[in-house]
């Protein structure tokens, strides 16, 4: 799978550009602020439904603009596909694959799969468990739509208990009510635990030979899933903190409450790890995601690399380098002789200034 094209108008600072991407590297290089972290974003969008950079659609819109807009081409041995994104200032974004209108976000994933590789990334490990949960969530819903699915009814049944507690709050004769939240909360949870364990697992597995590669077998990496509630105790223990829940107008209990422990050679990296330590259980941890989309859905990943590759020492640049080469990379920097002098690979140099976009190489 690669990006053959992809069209932005008003995207942020990207007024209109069109880049056609080539199957292997592509460079996108430039100073700070003139649009190349946005051209990324907009791949994003088209690839998940929403950005990783603000979590309200309307500020990716040009400030001085009313509506942007994002196309896609992707190619495989086989396929074509386009992904449309329109988004209108105070209105509901309209997504179309294949000029056929997409009524839920999760009939997007699966179309272009991607695998973001930015400089917060490489604080996966020393960041709260909320990073690390936004690390698993990103991946399992673009691998399996029946995890978005659980997720998303997960996320929707919590806000509406959630609302019901601070209802209590004030009314004390809703508790009686609780128990319908309660078993629904439950049955989505026990299956998002569930589905996240073997995840964890699998990418353990994946991460734990990568590590041992980049450091010479001097370390070993261990990805350790540390769910809130297990899933047999999670109904239990949600009406064990009823009384704990309503004093407080939370829920106290379950997946939304996870996390993920990087153990290198019996010690969690997050405490005892150094920085050179964590940035590497986080590579590995990318890199595993990559294998992951390979085995599971038989294509190769886009690997998103934003001005990641300035932040990693010369060692891990080049075992990064030498990792993709079979799959088509979009790296931004400000830079470009070192990354071309570690690849022999075709490569193709865009100049982003101003918000626009020129081929150089």
């Amino acid at each position: 799978m690669y990006i053959d094209k992809l069209s932005v108008e008003n995207f942020r600072n990207l007024k209109k550009v069109n880049i056609d991407f080539n199957k292997n590297i592509n460079i996108l290089y430039g100073d700070n602020a003139q649009g190349k972290t946005s051209i990324l974003e907009g791949i994003y969008f088209c690839a998940t439904g929403r950005s990783h950079k603000t979590h309200t659609d309307k500020d990716v819109i040009n400030f001085n603009e009313n509506e942007t807009h994002i196309k896609t081409i992707i190619r495989d041995d086989t396929a074509c596909d386009k992904i449309d994104v329109h988004l209108k200032k105070n209105m509901k974004k309209w997504i179309a694959v294949n000029n056929m209108p997409v009524k839920k976000i999760g009939e997007l994933f699966g179309f272009l799969h991607i695998v973001l590789f930015a400089p917060e990334d490489l604080r996966l490990i020393k960041s709260g468990p909320s990073e690390r949960r936004r690390f698993i969530d990103l991946e399992m819903c673009q691998l399996n739509k029946i995890y978005y699915y659980n997720l998303k009814q997960y996320c929707k049944i919590l806000k509406q208990r959630n609302n019901l507690l601070k209802e209590i709050q004030k009314n004390k004769s809703l508790k009686d009510t609780l128990f319908v939240w309660d078993s629904q909360l439950s049955e989505f949870g026990e299956k998002i635990i569930k589905q996240r364990q073997k995840f964890i697992y699998d990418i353990s597995e994946l991460a734990s030979e990568i590590h041992n590669k980049i450091t010479g077998g001097k370390e070993r990496l261990e990805i350790i899933y540390k769910p809130n509630v297990s899933s047999d105790m999670f109904e239990k223990k949600l009406i064990k903190n009823t009384d704990k829940d309503i004093f407080y107008g939370t829920t106290s209990t379950g997946p939304h409450k996870d996390d993920v422990s990087f153990i290198i050679n019996g010690y969690d990296a997050k405490d005892y790890g150094s920085q050179g330590q964590q940035r590497c259980s986080a590579l590995s941890a990318k890199l595993a995601e990559i294998e992951i989309i390979k085995k599971e859905k038989k294509t190769n990943p886009v690997l998103l690399l934003d001005d990641v590759l300035s932040e990693l020492d010369e060692k891990r640049q080049s075992f990064l380098i030498e990792s993709i080469k079979d799959i088509q990379v979009i790296i931004t920097c400000t830079g470009i002789e070192d990354i071309l002098k570690k690849t022999n690979a075709d490569t193709q140099v865009f100049f982003v200034e101003n918000g626009d976009v020129k081929l150089t190489v």
